[in-house]
């Protein structure tokens, strides 16, 4: 009788090697990767490896962790890095671990990632990093976030645009929220007139909305 033995490592991601992921950085995932059950070596291998890395690997590493669906990893990294000195909140970067989290459904942690973003001082008011936001969170059907991060991104100085008002109208209406549907579009409205139409016109002459929720 032959026994043949499944090889689990097919069903691994791997690692992508390239000009935003260098040896160390690689190194670096693997040796986190390993240890990730063991909480006295994860300790040693931040702070003896993941601490001593450049700007550009901590990112590079942070994201690669993402990609792996590695996500009490990518959370750790991504508070290590909060307490460098160069640290600087990207919006985009908040999208990519909300959505780690939601689509792996941990979304007790996918809230607190949100409220560290609440908590940022130096928020640049990016309209696309606010929009990418809001987008993953209404891809999850997480409503209250959805409208906590719309309110949050006013009173950062970040106005909502015409894709914002978009976004929000048909992910709301998509997933039933009428009441607050009207509202975004009573003040999209006042924001660019009425009636606002959220549908557009593509190449082929048919009509989108202009959003992809995954």
């Amino acid at each position: 009788m032959t026994i043949t033995m499944r090889d689990r490592s097919k069903n691994r991601k791997p690692l992508q090697k390239g000009r935003n992921l260098s040896i160390e950085a690689i190194q670096t995932v693997q040796a986190l990767k390993r240890v990730k059950d063991d909480d006295a070596s994860l300790h040693r291998v931040f702070g003896t490896k993941f601490s001593r890395l450049l700007r550009l690997d901590m990112i590079a590493v942070l994201k690669e962790l993402i990609r792996q669906d590695q996500c009490l990893l990518a959370f750790k990294a991504f508070e290590d890095i909060q307490n460098e000195h160069w640290y600087k909140p990207k919006l985009l970067l908040y999208a990519e671990l909300i959505s780690v989290f939601g689509r792996n459904e941990m979304f007790d942690k996918l809230e607190l990632v949100f409220r560290k973003l609440e908590d940022e001082i130096s928020i640049e008011p990016d309209i696309e990093g606010f929009n990418a936001i809001l987008e993953t969170l209404l891809s999850f059907g997480i409503i209250g976030l959805t409208m906590e991060c719309f309110y949050l991104m006013k009173s950062k100085g970040c106005e909502p645009d015409r894709s914002t008002f978009k976004i929000l109208i048909s992910g709301l209406e998509s997933k039933k929220e009428t009441s607050l549907s009207v509202t975004i579009r009573e003040e999209a409205e006042k924001a660019y007139g009425s009636p606002f139409e959220i549908l557009e016109e593509n190449e082929d002459g048919a009509m989108s909305s202009g959003m992809d929720l995954h």
